[in-house]
């Protein structure tokens, strides 16, 4: 099962405002071997060149992960927002729902989205405006979001759009740019695993750190030593780089050696947690098992 790619690029996701965000990271590792490398932008990403990077030129047989949430919670109340007729169905249905929302918001933003009259109840956001229907506490999770916490991971919730860690803005920018593929590359497991071609995935790096020998307190890499020590750990060949550099693009470049060196195994693909309705609604971490 999924033998078949030649080529692992991780994506680091940004969901801030802004044309261009140095926070977006993307790295490529190959099958036949070597140090993962970054595909850098002059100025850094946007969120459309990302977009386009996907559809127009992505390399044949591509597993592509992107460190953002696919959607939200849904099996713990049995809808994304519950008590909202225009609630949707699936993860699909979300997609372009808030895309339509936000259709007037510049480089793919979500701002119109969380700031709608009614979605807005849902979030917890800024300023300490909290939804009557966030939750309280940490807020609402996914079922894979708490299988990652059993693999010693500290999740947020999608719905929680405060603080440093959050990844709230980042997964409804991304959902935008899934809407915006129209199908021409497969989100797993949303769409099943096909036995051939490229395939997208939701990534969570702090997993790839752990793999790497990281703790998840740790899991921020910030020099080129402890980038090598990441990869060595994965059976990935060094980059040679050495003294500082961005957590961004650190995180990149381990889990795309990390997605090399996992893609194959089965279990990774089926894991235990995920029923058919879990994967059409709230979709899976890849690794998380």
């Amino acid at each position: 099962m999924a033998d078949h790619f030649e080529h692992f690029v991780a994506i680091d996701w940004s969901g801030a405002k802004g044309a261009r965000h140095k926070s977006i990271a993307i790295a490529v590792a190959h099958r036949e071997g070597g140090a993962p490398v970054l595909a850098r932008m002059p100025g850094g990403w946007s969120r459309p060149e990302v977009l386009a990077l996907l559809t127009e030129e992505l390399p044949a047989n591509s597993l592509v992960g992107l460190d953002l949430g696919i959607s939200l919670p849904f099996a713990d109340q049995g809808a994304f927002f519950p008590g909202w007729e225009e609630s949707p169905p699936d993860a699909r249905s979300l997609w372009a729902m808030i895309d339509t929302l936000c259709e007037q918001d510049e480089y793919l933003g979500a701002g119109s989205f969380v700031d709608h009259r009614i979605a807005s109840r849902y979030f917890r956001r800024h300023g300490g405006r909290e939804g009557e229907h966030f939750g309280g506490g940490r807020g609402r999770f996914r079922v894979t979001e708490f299988a990652q916490q059993e693999q010693g991971c500290k999740p947020y919730s999608n719905f929680n759009l405060v603080g440093a860690a959050q990844v709230g803005k980042s997964s409804l920018t991304g959902m935008r740019v899934l809407h915006g593929l129209e199908g021409r590359v497969p989100v797993w497991p949303i769409d099943p695993l096909p036995a051939g071609g490229s395939v997208i995935v939701e990534i969570y790096t702090a997993l790839a750190a752990i793999a790497a020998g990281r703790s998840a307190s740790r899991a921020k890499i910030r020099s080129g030593e402890e980038l090598d020590t990441a990869l060595t750990h994965l059976g990935s060949a060094p980059t040679g780089l050495s003294g500082p550099m961005d957590d961004h693009s650190a995180d990149a470049l381990v889990t795309a050696a990390w997605l090399r060196a996992n893609a194959h195994r089965p279990e990774l693909w089926t894991p235990q947690g995920m029923t058919s309705e879990i994967a059409r609604t709230e979709g899976w971490t890849f690794g998380v098992v």
